[in-house]
C-alpha cells in the first residue's frame, strides 16, 4: 500500500559547484543559508541548508556539493523533480 506523504522536514539533493548553489538559492531566490555542516559519511563534503528566515520545517532544502562526481541516473523510487513556492517579497 502506498502512503501519502503529509509533511516534509526537508529535501536533500546532490549538486555540483557549491558557489553556483549559493548564488542561486541565496542570491537569486532569496533563501537564507540556514546552516553549513559537513557530511557525516564524507567529512570532505559540505552539507548546505537553505530555508526561510525562521528555518521552519518544510521550507528546508539541503545540498551535498560533489563537484567532481559523474552525473547520476534516475532510479526506482528516486525524486526526479522538486519544486516549491517562494512568496513574493
Amino acid at each position: 500500500m502506498t502512503e501519502t506523504i503529509q509533511k516534509l522536514h526537508h529535501i536533500s539533493a546532490i549538486v555540483g559547484a557549491p558557489n553556483q548553489v549559493l548564488k542561486f538559492y541565496r542570491d537569486i531566490l532569496g533563501l537564507r543559508l540556514v546552516k553549513k555542516t559537513l557530511n557525516y559519511d564524507d567529512p570532505y563534503t559540505y552539507h548546505l541548508y537553505f530555508g526561510n528566515n525562521e528555518a521552519d520545517a518544510g521550507t528546508i532544502i539541503t545540498f551535498f556539493p560533489w563537484e567532481n562526481d559523474r552525473l547520476g541516473q534516475l532510479g526506482d523510487g528516486q525524486v526526479a523533480t522538486t519544486s516549491f513556492a517562494i512568496p513574493a517579497g
